[in-house]
């Protein structure tokens, strides 16, 4: 786990649809849809807030064991990064 997170591509727009958050890559015109736990994530992260209080915020709001959750993020953010959606900073 990484305590700083990656820049989001400045491309990348996003908006919720119901449950979800859809990201869109204006550069690629690839789409992708984050479900319920990433959509809030995404939001916070969108929102500036740190990964520690993104983290307190999530545990808060999901029922979710603290080691799963900081594991899903490190994979959604790979899966971000791998898709160009996210950079190092």
């Amino acid at each position: 786990m990484t305590a700083e997170l990656p820049r989001h591509d400045p491309d990348v727009v996003f908006k919720r649809l119901d449950d979800e958050v859809v990201l869109v890559h204006l550069k690629t015109n690839e789409i992708y849809a984050l479900n319920e736990t990433a959509a809030r994530f995404w939001e916070l992260y969108a929102d500036g807030l740190s990964r520690g209080k993104i983290e307190q915020r999530l545990l808060a709001e999901f029922d979710v064991d603290p080691s799963a959750l900081a594991a899903e993020i490190d994979t959604l953010l790979e899966d971000l990064a791998r898709e160009g959606i996210v950079h190092p900073r």
